[in-house]
């Protein structure tokens, strides 16, 4: 399986230096045909939303499957595979791009700029609270965007990197609370989550291993807070770099449609300032890089494929 870690390892790298494709996104084309396929099978029903994610999940790792039969190719598959699932570069862009308007005192360029990182309402936001929604998507879609491809590809190859992205696309497109998609994206919404258990738990500890002189506060904050976030996911990432970062994270979130949640608090720390958003991108950095040493290891020792030979080989 080194030609897969290789692989990985050159996607991950592809990643840093370009950021996502600027033009004929693989992503961006399956997110065409997925609302082509709702438009044909959307119901207010839990089993429609059934078929929908089966239907688009199951051709992702077909896909894939057929993409990595050509052996001589495979280095080169999985690398495209995995530069075009990442979004860490891209991520840390855009969160950059909100800090450049907060230091430059344009505040409702900054609220305009984050709406491309969060769905939230951000138009009454301030200035600690747009640096908030902007560390808390970095650390959440470090594990999403980052650490959970590279897990999924690590373990099923260029199957798994599709199948994941596929996963956590449709989460983004129909797994949402709201009255169109509470019953029709509910598999994608559930199906995201076991998704990204490992990738999440991974990202907690990479947040330690990156921040050592604040792993053991970020430890704690993780094993406190995490669980009262409605995300069994996102909790964890967002209390580990909440700790990591010594920063207050979490707190009201008003989204489009008048909707209100009161997430718990997560972190023993001050309140975001505009500077956090340089720190949580240096850190997100820096788990990236371990997240892609740490699975081209793993798929060195042979992923879902490797055969266990029994007591007489």
């Amino acid at each position: 399986m080194r030609a897969r870690a290789a692989g990985l390892l050159l996607g991950w790298a592809a990643d840093r230096a370009f950021g996502d494709p600027q033009r004929f996104h693989p992503v961006a084309g399956f997110g065409t045909t997925a609302s082509s396929l709702e438009r044909i099978l959307y119901a207010d029903s839990r089993a429609r939303g059934v078929a929908h994610t089966g239907i688009l999940v199951g051709g992702a790792v077909v896909l894939g499957l057929l993409a990595e039969r050509p052996r001589a190719a495979r280095v080169l598959t999985t690398a495209v595979a995995t530069w075009a699932v990442l979004g860490g570069r891209s991520l840390e862009r855009e969160a950059l791009a909100v800090h450049t308007r907060l230091v430059a005192a344009d505040l409702p360029a900054a609220r305009q700029r984050l709406t491309h990182l969060v769905g939230r309402d951000t138009a009454a936001l301030d200035e600690s609270e747009v640096a908030r929604a902007v560390v808390e998507s970095v650390a959440e879609n470090t594990s999403d965007a980052v650490v959970a491809p590279l897990v999924w590809g690590a373990v099923c190859g260029v199957p798994g990197l599709l199948g994941y992205r596929a996963v956590n696309t449709l989460d983004a497109m129909v797994g949402h609370h709201n009255a169109r998609y509470e019953n029709f994206g509910w598999a994608s919404a559930c199906l995201d989550d076991v998704a990204n258990l490992p990738g999440s738990r991974l990202s907690g500890l990479l947040v330690m291993a990156a921040a050592p002189g604040r792993a053991k506060v970020a430890l704690q904050t993780w094993r406190r807070d995490a669980a009262d976030h409605p995300s069994p996911n996102g909790g964890v990432v967002e209390s580990a770099f909440a700790g990591a970062l010594g920063i207050r994270l979490g707190g009201t979130n008003t989204y489009y449609g008048e909707r209100v949640e009161h997430r718990a608090v997560m972190g023993d720390g001050r309140d975001a300032r505009p500077d956090d958003i340089t720190r949580s991108t240096v850190l997100a950095r820096r788990v990236g890089l371990l997240a892609a040493l740490t699975t081209a290891a793993i798929s060195v020792r042979g992923g879902w494929t490797k055969r266990v030979r029994g007591p007489l080989g």
